[in-house]
């Protein structure tokens, strides 16, 4: 069984409602949630014409490949109405394999630990909550230590 830690996201319609459904149906795909951080609004990344995100993180055990898991996650999302047309751009929801144990993966399709994980606040905010001394396996630090050093 792997542990993984996936970022959500949402800044459309009921924020928080998609937020809970798409950890409802993660369970229900055989994703089970462990724990959920706390959920921060923040202000856009990347495409910023657009409205605040509500984001948390969930730290979830499967028997998913990392691929699979990817597959299922997309599902959930396009099940929710996530429509993709602006890179970066508005949402129902986003779903993150951010950690999948200790693996690195760098695929065209897939890349983990997710690239700029390290970039985000709103990433390394509720990572650093639930696993404040989970290590990042390729930079060998912290998430708080990591936290501790974002520009926000």
């Amino acid at each position: 069984m792997a542990e993984v830690y996936i970022g959500i996201g949402s800044n459309l319609g009921d924020r928080e409602g998609y937020i809970r459904k798409s950890l409802g149906l993660m369970n229900d795909f055989g994703i089970s949630v462990i724990r959920v951080s706390s959920i921060i609004e923040t202000e856009p990344y990347g495409y910023t014409d657009q409205p605040p995100f509500l984001n948390c993180l969930a730290h979830v055990e499967t028997f998913y490949s990392p691929l699979h898991l990817l597959n299922a996650l997309q599902l959930i999302e396009k099940t929710l109405g996530r429509k993709r047309s602006i890179r970066w751009g508005p949402r129902t929801i986003d779903l993150d394999i951010l950690l999948y144990n200790s693996v690195v993966i760098d695929t065209p399709r897939l890349k983990i630990p997710h690239p700029d994980m390290v970039n985000r606040y709103f990433v390394l905010k509720p990572l650093s909550e639930i696993a404040p001394d989970l290590v990042h396996p390729v930079l060998g630090k912290t998430m708080t230590e990591l936290l501790n050093g974002i520009k926000t």
